[in-house]
């Protein structure tokens, strides 16, 4: 059997954007300028991303969203876009989850507020790996699924569980985390990772995951490839992503490092970060199903990242596949050390 196509399970969430004009002190006053919501959570977002950049194979969702208003906005969200829902389900033993997501117009910067919902509840009896004949399962976010994250008496967790299933079915596995100061980072991220082809995350998660300090300004990317090569010998089958503001760094099992520069933004280009790094992820993980190059896998998801930066919300943003390669011709590359 020829396997295509991308399921993306885990976290479906209500993303409430909201524009303010500047970051408050405590107990005083910012004002709303703009308001909107749209779909959140890594899957979600991923699978939106794709579906937008008309990436022609079959997207499924699995998950699990409330019996309520938000629950069944997911359902026919995802039903216009094309995305097979027969293994998103809806439970009547919490509410749809939700985040307030206040992003700084100017900076693009943004501060979650979270509802876990149904997303708490989601648990290895929730995926069926033999209704699915897709190439990839994509799993987001670790640190975010009550169920998932957690620890067994035998060291595994739920997710690991769920991720050597969908391996013995026959498809690739990616992971992606979340920015979390959750107490069992490490031990969660090591359950998964003998588990998982592609791991894809952040600065900020890779420090958390593997106890090294990656924060700063320029970043270290030595550390960075540092902690690449520390997630790959945890258990990394294939490859590690890392991605930061000034681009993206990938290690592969036989030791190659490719690096990629992001896109040089112009003033004014940044209408809101939230969804950049699950754009990301839907960048690389196309390529990674097209079996592109590393190279070009790498071009194409710091060109999505930048193209969902022109949105407030997390997909709307985004463009075909051409669309969002046009970007290096119209901004080119930053240069090291920008």
């Amino acid at each position: 059997m020829t396997r295509r196509g991308i399921l993306a399970g885990g976290n479906f969430i209500i993303d409430h954007v909201k524009v303010i004009d500047a970051w408050p002190e405590q107990d005083m006053l910012a004002f709303i300028q703009s308001e909107t919501s749209s779909n959140g959570g890594g899957p979600y977002n991923v699978l939106k991303d794709l579906a937008a950049m008309g990436c022609g194979y079959p997207l499924e969702a699995a998950g699990l969203v409330g019996r309520d208003v938000n629950g069944d906005w997911i359902l026919k969200d995802c039903e216009a876009a094309g995305i097979d829902i027969a293994q998103l389900q809806q439970t009547d033993r919490a509410p749809t989850s939700y985040t307030d997501a206040m992003t700084v117009r100017g900076s693009g910067r943004r501060t979650f507020f979270h509802q876990l919902g149904a997303n708490a509840l989601l648990g290895e009896e929730h995926f069926d790996f033999s209704r699915t004949q897709v190439k990839i399962f994509h799993l987001g976010y670790l640190m975010l699924l009550s169920e998932m994250d957690r620890l067994l008496e035998d060291g595994r967790s739920v997710a690991s569980r769920v991720l050597e299933a969908a391996q013995k079915a026959g498809l690739l596995t990616s992971v992606d985390l979340v920015s979390s100061p959750y107490p069992e980072f490490r031990q969660i991220t090591a359950a998964a990772l003998p588990f998982t082809d592609f791991l894809i995350l952040n600065e900020i998660e890779a420090g958390s995951a593997t106890g090294l300090d990656l924060r700063g300004t320029p970043v270290n990317v030595g550390l960075i490839e540092k902690a690449a090569r520390a997630l790959l010998e945890g258990g990394v089958r294939r490859e590690v992503i890392i991605h930061f503001e000034a681009g993206a760094i990938v290690v592969d099992k036989g030791g190659t490092v490719h690096r990629q520069s992001s896109l040089k933004l112009p003033q004014g280009f940044i209408a809101g970060a939230t969804g950049a790094g699950d754009a990301f992820a839907a960048g690389y993980l196309h390529g990674t199903h097209e079996n592109w190059p590393v190279a070009e896998r790498l071009k194409l998801a710091v060109c999505t990242a930048a193209m969902c930066l022109t949105h407030p919300t997390p997909s709307q943003g985004l463009k075909p596949v051409a669309g969002c390669l046009k970007l290096v011709e119209e901004l080119g590359f930053r240069n090291e050390g920008d």
